[in-house]
This record gives structure tokens, sequence and C-alpha cells, in this order.
């Protein structure tokens, strides 16, 4: 814990006054590394199947937790965006998200080919992205709507798809809520990525918003999203081990 303590005095005092990018990096930061916690405890706390799906929420808030602290060392020290340490944590904590799905579906008859296809076309999203942004910003437009296609597929399979027909069925109302509520994380959580894409240089934003704003929301949207997917999934979680303990 003293280590702890030391490497957040440090952080810190690298920070200026009034960095208020900087300080929600830190606060990210530390907010996921709290939930990590909270989810790895609460794992004993709930029944056998939906302990995996907390141990999943865990590692989405572990990793987002670390490269954080990453990101904003990066920010504090150069500047700038930290552009390809935001892709390493979306490249492997987006797909633990639908991962999230299938889990919580598994029950109602999901097979592994909604989950390999949702994690395919996350991934899809986000290489197109990567490359739009970093590699090829000429023709950034161009490698934006190939991203926006896997964007598409996942946000269909859980509005209207595969994904979607499974929560109806299931005839369970408590579920059918939580999954209603991951979709709108889908829907308008994830919206603010695409939005900080069309906001590069070349965008359909390009000037609208600086690159400070767009930091600012991206650090506030991750945390809200991803510790905010994770709660659903505990919420959910604690709710049918009582279920399960009532009946027992």
């Amino acid at each position: 814990m003293e280590a702890l303590q030391l490497f957040s005095d440090v952080l810190l005092a690298q920070l200026k006054e009034g960095d208020y990018v900087g300080f929600t990096f830190f606060i990210g930061s530390m907010a996921m590394a709290a939930a990590t916690v909270f989810f790895f405890f609460e794992m004993r706390n709930v029944e056998g199947k939906w302990r995996t799906s907390l141990l999943v929420s865990g590692l989405i808030t572990f990793i987002a937790a670390v490269h954080y602290f990453y990101m904003r060392d990066f920010w504090a020290t150069n500047g700038t965006s930290p552009t390809s340490f935001r892709y390493i944590d979306w490249i492997l904590t987006v797909p633990l998200m639908c991962v999230e799905f299938y889990l919580i579906l598994r029950a109602f008859g999901a097979k592994q080919g909604l989950l390999w296809r949702m994690v395919f076309w996350s991934v899809w999203m986000l290489v197109a992205g990567y490359l739009g942004e970093t590699v090829f910003r000429s023709q950034s437009a161009l490698w934006g709507a190939i991203s926006t296609i896997g964007y598409a597929v996942i946000l269909y399979d859980v509005w209207a798809g595969g994904a979607k027909k499974l929560a109806s069925n299931s005839n369970d109302p408590k579920l059918q809520s939580a999954f209603k509520t991951l979709a709108w994380f889908i829907l308008v959580g994830w919206a603010i990525y695409p939005i900080g894409y069309m906001a590069i240089e070349g965008g359909l934003l390009s000037g609208v918003l600086s690159v400070e704003s767009m930091d600012l929301i991206y650090n506030i949207g991750d945390a809200i999203n991803k510790i905010g997917f994770g709660l659903v999934i505990y919420s959910l979680a604690v709710s049918k081990t009582g279920e399960k303990v009532a009946m027992a």
C-alpha cells in the first residue's frame, strides 16, 4: 500500500494546475482500480457461473486501470494524446465486453458463434480505426467507414440480431432489463469513440473539438462505460444468486 501511495504521489506531482485532462486520467485510473478490487472481492458472493462474468468485468477495469496509469504519465510528459495506448487498451477491453454478452446469454442458448462474431467485429472496428487514425491519416475517412461496419454489426446484434432474440426469448425480465441497459451502453456510450475519431485532422468534426476536449470526454466516457458495464453485470449476478438461494 505504501508503494501504491508513493506512486500516486509521484504521478500527482507531475500534473500541472488546471490540467483537467491529466486529472481525469488519474481519477479514471484510480476509479477503475477500485472497481477491479470490488468485482474481484464480490466474486465470492455470487453463484458459480456468475463468478466468470464478474471475473471478466474485473479484468476489463484492471486492464483499463493499468493503461490509464501509463496514459496519464504519457500525457504529463508529452502533452499529447496517447492514441496508441488507448487502442491497446480498447483492443483488449472491448472484445471482453462482447464476451459479457455471450456469458449472460449462454444459459439461454447462446452458441460460440455469437461470441466469436462479436469479438471479430469488435477487433475489426478497432484495427481499422487505429489504421485510419495513425498509419493512413490521409485516408482516415475511408478507414473510418470500414471501422463503422464493425460497430454497425455489433449494434445490430444487440438491438435486433441474434443476441437480442436470445434475450427476448429468455422470459427472464431481470436478464432482459440488464441486457437492454448493456445495449444502451453500446449505442450511447460507445458513440463517443466515432465522434472522437471524426474530430481528428481531416475528419468531419476536425477543428470543432480540440484534442484536449476529446481526451477529457474519452477519459470520462471510458470510466462510465467500463465501470457501468461491470455494475450492470454485478447487479444481475447478485439478483440471480439471490433467486437461487431463495429457491433452495
